[in-house]
């Protein structure tokens, strides 16, 4: 009987096909690494979404390669990078190239959301919130700029609802990957009602939108053209999963509210899973958690580890030319550098918005580091980087609990920052709680498995599922004094530096 799960993982830099047993054991494995886009004029990014399906065919025949039995399949499932839009025509043929997360397009001067709501928003004082979220929408850019594009527009998709469509050749998505500018009820996780006021924010036709299932329920089936680009077994069920970062927190094991899930990837954040619905941050809602009726309250730090990859280009070249020279990744060398330098990086300080957020902290924000003298070197602004970024994940935290009423006590760190041990000490000490690891890396491919588990019934609910398929992997245990150290500095410097810079980021932004 099969009882294999394949779970299609389409990220930022590269798709992953990745085989599982219902014990959570990766079986096999095929990466094949994808332009992350392009960009025509500076702050676009775009891809033509034939890459995206493209890698899922190679990646799938890439498994048939190394000799991956198909007919051990149950069942499978997709997850992807959040926010990636595609128009498609009724063919299910892509309009316009895909505009991707990283894209950072804006359009201004659209006519407010009017109305009661309207003046609900300016008492509340959210008026210039809505207007942002207004601006960053990709479909009104579409609409504006575009408008024969929109107008022969049949269905507007996230990522995952294109690639469903491929594989299925239906228009159909899971409910847990609306992460995006699109009228989405994240409370009741469906399409808003009529008379929300996300429909006068983000102006379409209902019928552009697809029709939602719920995680582990079943999408469709393998169609004959899918199978025979992919490989894939004609009618093997495809599963609802969730966005990556969703499915990356059910892959870590995190279904309690008290287990704090970080991701160091590109954007780094912390996601708790809830049963309420409760916004940590007002009018930025919690999304769809890879578990049905299940919210994951996050807080994001957009540049996260991107600022390693930053750091590599702008400071690294001394580790780049050793890291060839000895066949290895230039990240690898950067835990040398971590090391040679105290916890506190002797009081320097670093604040880690190169990209500004929403609401955490505000538009307005920029990167800051403070408290340079001449001890300091760029091991120095390293080891700052990684303790910046911990700090503001602290803080995150610390919103997160005070909201929910339910305290942080432990953590799972999945995202390839992972992997580097000096970050996963820091990042224990920083909080002052045992940081693990998912056993697996592949923690979000793993989180899409447990979804396809449920939904095929080789595991009768969700927290079967985990117990069975998820389990730490090393722990990293607080050093008292080393927490001590940064509990001084987090209290009496680091939080109280966007307090004092903020009118310096507002001048900074009006000029």
């Amino acid at each position: 009987m099969p009882e294999n799960l394949l779970a299609l993982d389409n990220g930022t830099q590269s798709v992953r096909a990745l085989v599982f047993d219902p014990q959570g054991n990766l079986l096999a494995k095929q990466r094949v690494p994808i332009e992350p886009y392009y960009s025509t004029a500076p702050g676009l990014a775009e891809q033509d979404p034939e890459v995206f399906w493209k890698a899922v065919c190679e990646a799938c025949q890439g498994l048939w390669a190394q000799g991956v039995d198909k007919t051990s399949l149950a069942a499978a499932a997709v997850t992807t990078q959040r926010s990636t839009v595609i128009n498609v025509d009724k063919n299910g043929q892509p309009l316009r190239p895909a505009i991707v997360w990283l894209d950072k397009r804006r359009t201004e001067g659209l006519p407010p959301v009017g109305g009661a709501w309207g003046a609900a928003f300016k008492v509340a004082g959210a008026s210039q919130t809505v207007a942002y979220l207004q601006a960053e929408a990709e479909a009104n850019w579409i609409r504006t700029q575009q408008p024969e594009i929109w107008g022969a527009t049949h269905k507007y998709l996230f990522l995952s609802g294109y690639l469903t469509y491929r594989l299925t050749g239906k228009f159909v998505d899971s409910v847990a990957c609306q992460v995006g500018y699109v009228p989405f009820d994240y409370k009741s996780q469906h399409w808003a009602k009529p008379w929300d006021w996300k429909w006068q924010a983000v102006p379409m036709d209902k019928a552009l939108l697809v029709d939602l299932v719920p995680p582990a329920s079943r999408l469709g089936e393998i169609s004959s053209a899918a199978a025979e680009a992919t490989g894939l077994p004609v009618g093997l069920p495809l599963i609802a999963a969730a966005a990556d970062k969703a499915t990356e927190v059910l892959g870590a094991g995190c279904l309690d509210p008290h287990i704090g899930c970080l991701s160091y990837g590109s954007a780094a954040t912390i996601n708790t899973t809830h049963k309420r619905y409760i916004e940590v941050i007002p009018l930025i809602p919690p999304y769809p958690a890879a578990v049905p009726g299940a919210y994951s309250f996050e807080i994001q730090i957009y540049r996260g580890y991107w600022m390693v990859t930053w750091f590599k280009q702008e400071f690294g070249l001394r580790e780049q030319g050793l890291a060839e020279a000895r066949g290895v990744e230039p990240e690898a060398l950067f835990d040398e550098l971590v090391r040679s330098v105290p916890p506190g990086s002797e009081g320097l300080v670093l604040q880690p918005f190169w990209s500004p957020g929403l609401r955490f902290p505000g538009p307005e924000a920029r990167g800051a580091v403070i408290g340079f003298s001449d001890v300091h070197t760029r091991a120095h602004l390293y080891r700052a980087i990684l303790e910046g970024l911990a700090y503001a994940l602290r803080e995150g935290a610390e919103r997160t609990a005070k909201r929910s009423g339910v305290p942080i006590t432990e953590l799972r760190v999945a995202g390839g920052g992972s992997q580097s041990e000096a970050a996963m000490q820091l990042t224990a000490d920083v909080f002052g709680l045992p940081a693990s690891r998912p056993h697996v890396y592949e923690a979000s491919g793993l989180g899409a498995a447990i979804d396809a588990a449920v939904g095929a019934g080789l595991h009768p609910d969700f927290e079967t599922a985990i117990r069975e398929m998820t389990r730490r992997g090393a722990t990293f245990e607080p050093d008292a004094k080393t927490h001590a150290r940064y509990n001084e500095l987090y209290q009496g410097v680091y939080k109280q530096m966007y307090t004092r810079l903020q009118p310096l980021y507002q001048a900074m932004k009006k000029g």
